[in-house]
């Protein structure tokens, strides 16, 4: 994966092409350029991620939301890593407008996770200081499992120890 080795800046479009064994001209039948194509990959896993959290049908119970979301962020993220690796290093490639698209749907997501916190909060359930801060903590910490986390390491099975 040479945008993963390299990063977006890196990679020209011939090198895209030659990874995926296509004429370099034959990737502009599908993509305008190197942006329009950062940010339909960006949006297509925030997208997807969205609505299979939807999907996911949440318990009442806050303290069970909250596991269901740490298993459910872990699951899909372990998963699609190239992926995961791209939504969340390459955001400064981005342009403003396409930047502001990304940033809307991964707040809708951070969302859900805060609405979580809140009624746990309220249900005295959790005590948290601030729920904002504490989502994005929480996200930032799953996210980097990612980076760490194999299936044949120590942590097994898969990451039960973490949450």
């Amino acid at each position: 994966y040479q945008r993963r080795v390299h990063g977006y800046a890196a990679v020209s479009m011939r090198q895209l092409a030659s990874d995926v064994g296509v004429q370099v001209g034959t990737i502009y039948n599908y993509t305008k350029d190197k942006q329009a194509l950062l940010f339909a990959i960006m949006s297509e896993h925030m997208t997807e991620l969205l609505q299979a959290w939807t999907r996911e049908g949440q318990d009442a119970d806050p303290s069970d939301q909250l596991s269901q979301f740490l298993n459910f962020h872990l699951d899909y993220h372990l998963a699609r890593r190239d992926a995961v690796f791209i939504a969340y290093m390459e955001l400064r490639n981005l342009d403003a407008a396409n930047f502001a698209e990304i940033e809307t749907l991964r707040r809708q997501y951070e969302d859900a996770l805060e609405q979580i916190l809140i009624a746990g909060k309220n249900a005295k359930a959790f005590d948290i200081a601030d729920t904002r801060i504490t989502t994005l903590a929480i996200i930032g910490m799953l996210t980097e499992v990612v980076t760490w986390y194999r299936p044949d390491g120590r942590l097994k099975p898969m990451y039960s120890a973490l949450i």
